[in-house]
């Protein structure tokens, strides 16, 4: 089964993928869509559907998670936040993937055991958890591993109940 994690974003949007065989969990595949500032609302958000597009027919992930949006003070970043997620959305339910959604806090206690953990820390804990170098992988690409080992760690939870 392949897991399809992404970390929306408008500017730069994380995506990583986890292959599981036999209970074993490793990292298929992980980076960032770049986002040229400059570009319109519009613009930004057709080479957002294009690149989640170019990826799942690439990957071909079985399921995906997605990451909710943070409310911060900023009501503008949050509607374009909104306008980002609500494309990726579009692209995996076009391709017919089962869609999770997980909050910030949700992502970071089932990777770190911390809602409150730092980018830092997430980072960290994913290199450890997949045997990745830090330095080979992007926060936003580390955020959306998380994502995806959050719905990962969620099936495997809810299949011992």
């Amino acid at each position: 089964m392949i897991i399809l994690g992404i970390d929306p974003g408008s500017r730069y949007c994380g995506y990583g993928l986890i292959e599981i065989q036999n209970n074993r969990i490793q990292a298929a595949g992980c980076d960032v869509i770049k986002i040229k500032e400059s570009l319109s609302l519009p613009q930004k958000l057709t080479v957002l559907y294009k690149g989640i597009s170019d990826v799942i027919k690439e990957y071909k992930p079985d399921m995906a998670a997605v990451e909710t949006i943070f409310y911060g003070k900023n009501i503008k970043s949050a509607f374009t936040l909104g306008h980002a997620r609500g494309v990726i959305l579009l692209a995996l339910a076009n391709s017919e993937i089962t869609i999770n959604e997980y909050s910030p806090r949700e992502v970071k206690k089932s990777v770190v055991g911390n809602g409150n953990a730092s980018k830092e820390q997430v980072q960290y804990m994913i290199g450890k958890i997949l045997k990745l170098e830090k330095k080979n992988i992007s926060q936003d690409a580390a955020d959306a591993l998380a994502v995806a080992l959050c719905l990962f760690n969620k099936l495997k939870f809810a299949a011992k109940s």
